[in-house]
């Protein structure tokens, strides 16, 4: 585990809730190379497409490398006495409600405690809260009215042990792969029948049973039908409902009320009542049957209603507790578990106790020695801005995300930033969000930091350094301390490591828990610091007597004041906004294949860019009739709260009345394409998740006029254009121009995108008639420096052979030279294409090819390319290619 060695350290994956085991490797030269963990549970030596190029994500491109005061280079000590200073003192001119911080599902479960610690314990708020809000709110408080507590019964072997898989508001081949990769291996091996419910026709879809396409937000209605069904058909548990659940008869009731018989439920999903029948009687008739769900339903004004619609079918069931059985949430972070385990939410106190309990407040307090602990609920997410925006909350510290970009209305979160008095910013590297702090903190990334997470699966898993900490940068639990220090509270976060902070965390857990909280990982709390640093994944409970669970709820019993879970009678409800005659179209919102959050991290990576390298908006087919789109148009997209443009995409996989824009575009990447300023701030009345599958919007065309290319070794950020993106390309960046200017105003904007140290190196070349025009430039080695090519809309020459020119970096010969100003390689060259298959960097001509010389499945393919024979989530773009020559062939 030494710096530099070349042996393999054991860690965990920073992406989604799978929380895989990864083994990294740094060489002598500093190159990381990682592979999965094939001793690790949760993923048995499988990583996605994300996990396998994790070793191309540790470079110092665009890293945070030093404490910035008001942009400026900084000490630490500076730079903390600062915070330390300005939170001292608008605590003591406007009380501790007007300080806060905003943290995530990114930070370590060390990390996310002492920030908890600090902000509800000694500062004395409960205004921490964290970017799972925007995730898995809806889970915990559809977990807490049922089970009395954040419990996630399910364990990843339910998943193979399940006759019935249910996936319901979850892309689990894009969002999960490696889960479903282990769904479909348990599919081929026992047969286990698949229901996607999902308004879209997703890769997750395409292999599926049966496909449910509802309308957005009609998931109660459907649900409800299936309770009402089962009530109906006699597929109660009576014997487990009476011993172990109240409410069953008023859920019930509820249910019938809304959802009276498959025919009601068909009309107000959108689907056909048939497939109504036959999902409620594959369920009805299954007894290992499995509910996963995950941001289609959380991300919704009715949330948590959703969720208890689900959970309520598996109470009235009893499939619950056993293995193949259960509603299981499936979380998008790394460490969202983690967070909600140390009351990372702003309506939470740490080790699962709540401000709605004065016994827990207490508990906490004297556990702390913190008699100045909040006594209430802080700010959620959305609230939390506005409180920023409008001078109530006038203090505030952001830590490892990105609101400017991922928060709904994102445009007033924007401004609230700006308008802040004091905003701190600790992060690795800078986003939109780190251009509005006036103090910056460098933090540790991933393969720096040392501490645990907790997946899905309740499974903590330990991340390890393993290459040093870049520049001046710290771990968070670090930077935190140091501040509480400064704050005058350095008993309480006098920790010398992450190991001792863990040893608390597991000690609080057990504090006064006598079976209560499930939550116990009390058998922890006197790990030595070798005893942590070896600590092997394992999930909760670990209580300090008794035996470790493997299984939650088995027995029947819940922590609530009775022992029994809830049945919760819900109802359907409309979207919190409807679509209308201004607004007729209803946006989702959700991941790409090969992408992460706002990009901070994946969007550096050549091959995770090239399978999608610009903002797509999908829209269906009548729907882009209507509006006059095609594909590849350029689209303006409005809502009531704020505006983005994206190419067009015209799919059949998108339901009429709807379109899907990926959540992930920044500032960083591209122009005004972010989903954030689109959405909707209103929340869930109980979870305080916003809206964010829903939001009513219009769609017109925009009149292009010009379009352009610009290759560069440089990373720039264009200024002035109607529409830009870029991808990372080896050696340097692609940036797509475009604008409804001129094309000779067109091609003034963009030749100021070339570096004017160059000006005198450029060759040039300008159409007589002012609409194309081409320039490049050479370093003082003779190798392409940059390129820059503009023209009329769909008369831009291919880009393949400047990329390939700007990666090699050799110089050029006379040919080549002659050939610049073409944009085409003087002599033939394979172009592989838009890359399909990112673990492998097969590109759809590499794919096409194979198909044409014979090879007509996916198994064929992958021995022919290796395209798809790892995450697998390639496979439904594959199979779409070998469609396609099929249909060709018949013609």
């Amino acid at each position: 585990m030494q710096d530099g060695s070349a042996t393999e350290v054991q860690t965990t994956c920073p992406y989604c809730g799978v929380g895989c085991g990864v083994l990294a490797r740094t060489a002598a030269d500093g190159a990381v190379t990682v592979r999965g963990d094939p001793d690790h549970p949760a993923n048995l030596g499988k990583l996605c497409s994300k996990g396998a190029a994790l070793g191309e994500t540790t470079g110092l491109d665009g890293r945070l490398l030093a404490p910035q005061i008001g942009g400026r280079e900084t000490s630490w000590e500076e730079a903390l006495d600062l915070v330390a200073s300005r939170f001292t003192q608008t605590i003591a001119r406007y009380g501790p409600n007007a300080v806060a911080f905003y943290v995530s599902g990114q930070l370590l479960t060390e990390d996310y405690y002492v920030a908890n610690k600090l902000m509800k314990g000694f500062i004395g708020s409960g205004n921490i809260d964290t970017n799972s809000r925007l995730c898995m709110a809806s889970s915990v408080a559809g977990h807490r009215r049922a089970f009395g507590e954040d419990i996630v019964p399910g364990v990843y072997e339910d998943l193979e042990q399940a006759d019935l898989v249910v996936l319901t508001g979850s892309n689990l081949a894009w969002c999960h792969p490696i889960l479903h990769q282990r769904l479909l291996q348990a599919r081929a091996a026992r047969g286990t029948k698949i229901v996607v419910i999902d308004p879209r026709r997703t890769a997750t879809a395409d292999v599926c049973d049966l496909h449910l396409a509802i309308d957005p937000g009609t998931d109660v209605l459907l649900f409800n039908g299936l309770l009402a069904h089962l009530a109906r058909v006699g597929v109660v548990d009576q014997t487990y409902v009476s011993a172990s659940t109240s409410g069953f008869a008023e859920a019930v009731a509820s249910a019938s009320a809304d959802a009276p018989s498959p025919e009601v439920v068909a009309a107000g999903c959108g689907i056909a009542a048939e497939d109504v029948r036959a999902f409620y009687e594959m369920f009805a008739a299954t007894e290992r049957s499995v509910t996963v769900y995950s941001q289609g339903v959380n991300q919704s004004a009715h949330g948590t209603d959703k969720v208890n619609a689900i959970v309520n079918c598996h109470l009235a069931t009893g499939r619950i507790g056993r293995p193949g059985t259960g509603p299981f949430s499936v979380t998008g972070q790394p460490n969202a578990m983690g967070g909600r385990e140390v009351g990372g939410l702003a309506n939470q106190l740490a080790a699962h106790m709540g401000f709605d309990a004065p016994d827990d407040i207490d508990r906490v307090a004297r556990f702390w020695n913190a008699p100045s602990i909040a006594r209430q609920a802080g700010l959620k997410a959305v609230d939390l801005f506005e409180a920023v925006g409008d001078g109530r909350v006038k203090a505030l510290w952001i830590m490892g995300t990105n609101p400017a970009v991922s928060m709904p209305d994102a445009g007033r979160v924007r401004s609230a930033l700006k308008a802040c008095d004091f905003l701190v910013v600790s992060d690795v590297t800078q986003t939109d969000t780190t251009r509005h702090a006036d103090v910056l903190l460098p933090a540790a990334g991933w393969g720096e930091k040392r501490g645990t997470v907790t997946n899905s699966e309740r499974r903590l898993s330990r991340q390890r350094a393993f290459m040093p900490t870049a520049g001046d940068a710290r771990p968070d639990w670090r930077i935190v301390c140091d501040v509480a220090r400064r704050m005058g509270f350095g008993k309480a976060f006098d920790f010398d490591g992450p190991a001792a902070i863990f040893r608390e965390h597991a000690a609080l857990s057990a504090f006064e828990n006598v079976g209560g909280r499930l939550f116990d990982i009390g058998a922890l709390a006197d790990m030595t610091d070798t005893d942590y640093e070896r600590l092997v994944p394992r999930r909760w409970p670990q209580p300090t007597h008794g035996t470790p669970a493997g299984r939650l709820l088995a027995d029947g019993r819940f922590p609530t004041p009775d022992g029994r879970a809830r049945l919760v009678a819900v109802r359907q409800e409309g979207p919190a906004l409807a679509v209308g005659a201004t607004h007729p179209i209803a946006l989702n919102t959700g991941r790409a294949r090969d992408q992460w959050h706002t990009m901070t991290r994946t969007g550096r990576v050549p091959r995770l860019m090239s399978n999608a390298p610009e903002p797509v908006i999908e829209i269906a087919p009548v729907d882009a009739d209507r509006q006059g789109l095609a594909d590849g148009d350029l689209a303006h997209i409005s809502s009531r709260h704020g505006f983005a443009r994206a190419r067009v995409r015209v799919s059949t996989g998108q339901k009429p009345g709807s379109a899907f824009l990926p959540m992930h575009w920044s500032g960083q990447f591209a122009a005004h394409a972010g989903a954030g300023p689109l959405s909707s701030p209103l929340t869930d009345p109980f979870s305080g998740q916003p809206e964010l599958k829903h939001v009513p919007v219009r769609i017109h065309r925009e009149a292009v006029a010009w379009t352009g290319v610009l290759v560069t070794r440089r990373g720039i950020r264009p200024t002035g254009f109607v529409h830009w993106s870029r991808q990372p390309v080896d050696g340097g960046w692609v940036y797509a121009l475009c604008g409804t200017e001129t094309p000779d105003q067109g091609i003034l904007l963009s030749r100021q995108l070339l570096e004017d140290s160059r000006r005198e190196a450029l060759v040039e070349y300008t159409d007589r008639r002012g609409l194309t025009y081409r320039a490049a430039a050479l370093d003082g080695a003779g190798a392409l420096a940059e390129a820059l090519l503009v023209a009329p809309p769909g008369q831009l020459p291919p880009s393949d052979w400047l990329v390939s020119l700007l990666g090699s970096l050799e110089p050029l010969r006379p040919a080549e030279r002659m050939a610049l100003l073409s944009g085409r390689s003087p002599v033939p060259m394979p172009v592989i294409g838009r890359i399909v298959c990112s673990c492998f960097n097969v590109g759809v001509n590499q794919i096409a090819a194979s198909v044409a010389s014979g090879c007509r499945s996916l198994e064929t393919v992958g021995a022919g390319t290796r395209a798809g024979t790892n995450c697998g989530s390639c496979r439904s773009e594959i199979r779409r290619i070998i469609d396609e020559a099929r249909l060709q062939a018949a013609e």
